[in-house]
């Protein structure tokens, strides 16, 4: 029976395609035992239980990125913390520990290279993550989500979605979307989503917008997130405001045409059910999401907007004239097809899959 350690965590965007991808190796190896390494401050620290995983936890350990007293110390928790990441794997019998980046995932990296055991990584952005950037020295398995990825020895596997997106059927499943927010079936959908925290300069915008959007012959389906309490419901037929939606598949279905971030999760689950965007890419960090979304946009299935553009002027100027070109729609959907994968998940076992066997050869 093969036991498979999945580190990582901190995120979203690296505990959902962690998640999805131990589900994926439970369907596909259902006497394997698999476990999950991470904090216990982190978004793991709920979202693994839930799922139905044990969590191990070492302590969060970030990097020191300037010369103070947590830098003069970091050498010495380091080796404790890689220490804790030994013992669990001792004590486990691990077999393959696959790394989704985060702060559990470095020392995991360390503990397996000492401990021999073979490493497999995913790493979800464009822009690599300090941990993956280190653990990719170890191993030669690497997949990544996007094309455009420079991470030694990686190819390109995807994004382990979840099942409701990498089943999702547009086309089949376009009525029940309408019907789930109460939208016409005559009228294109544009979806706006800033993620679950909201997105301000998008919401404020849009909401500014709303009625020269509706002027041009579409409806809007705003999921304006944490942020939901400081917009005002213009109270327009055809514009839906709502917090945020636990059907995501169903607003993608009802949806033609999206404004969102451009994390790794959403550009993936965009371009895997095909649905043209309008990315306007969180301004903080270091510009990740930016790069998340260069393979879309040079496929020309998407519009790269800077947070700071994205204006009512913009809307105007831009926006407006887009929304009225129906044929330029959807000739993005079919573009934005081109650089999505919906068999992540697949994808990121078969290379665990040859982790695991390495060991054996």
């Amino acid at each position: 029976m093969t036991v498979y350690l999945l580190a990582g965590g901190g995120t979203a965007g690296h505990v959902n395609p962690l998640l999805a991808t131990a589900d994926r190796l439970r369907e596909r190896e259902p006497d394997a035992t698999v476990l999950v390494l991470g904090t216990a401050e982190g978004l793991e620290a709920r979202l693994v239980p839930e799922r139905g995983y044990e969590l191990l936890t070492i302590p969060r350990l970030p990097f020191p990125r300037r010369p103070d007293r947590e830098a003069r110390q970091f050498p010495g928790r380091w080796r404790a913390t890689v220490g804790a990441a030994r013992e669990h794997l001792r004590e486990r019998g691990v077999d393959v520990v696959v790394g989704f980046g985060g702060y559990a995932s470095a020392p995991a990296y360390r503990a397996a290279r000492l401990e021999k055991v073979p490493i497999a990584i995913h790493e979800a952005n464009a822009r690599p993550g300090l941990a993956n950037r280190l653990g990719a020295r170890f191993t030669r398995f690497v997949g990544v989500t996007f094309a455009s990825t420079k991470l030694p020895h990686g190819r390109v596997v995807g994004f382990p979605l979840r099942r409701e997106i990498e089943r999702l059927d547009r086309q089949a499943t376009r009525a029940e979307g309408l019907r789930a927010f109460d939208l016409d079936d005559h009228r294109p959908v544009l979806l706006v989503t800033g993620g679950s925290s909201g997105a301000r300069r998008i919401n404020d915008a849009v909401s500014a917008s709303a009625a020269e959007i509706l002027g041009s012959g579409w409806q809007v389906l705003h999921l304006s997130g944490g942020l939901r309490e400081e917009l005002d419901d213009p109270g327009l037929a055809g514009y839906r405001l709502l917090t945020y939606s636990d059907r995501m598949d169903l607003a993608f279905a009802a949806a033609d045409l999206a404004i969102s971030r451009a994390g790794s999760a959403t550009v993936s689950e965009l371009a895997a059910v095909g649905l043209p965007a309008v990315f306007v890419p969180y301004a903080v960090g270091n510009g990740e999401q930016a790069f998340n979304a260069v393979d879309a946009v040079r496929a020309g299935g998407a519009v790269l907007v800077p947070d700071g553009s994205f204006t009512p002027a913009w809307v105007r100027a831009e926006l407006l004239p887009l929304l009225a070109d129906r044929a330029r729609v959807a000739d993005m959907a079919a573009r934005i097809g081109t650089v999505g994968h919906r068999d992540g998940a697949d994808r990121m076992v078969d290379l665990v899959f040859e982790a695991r066997d390495s060991r054996r050869n």
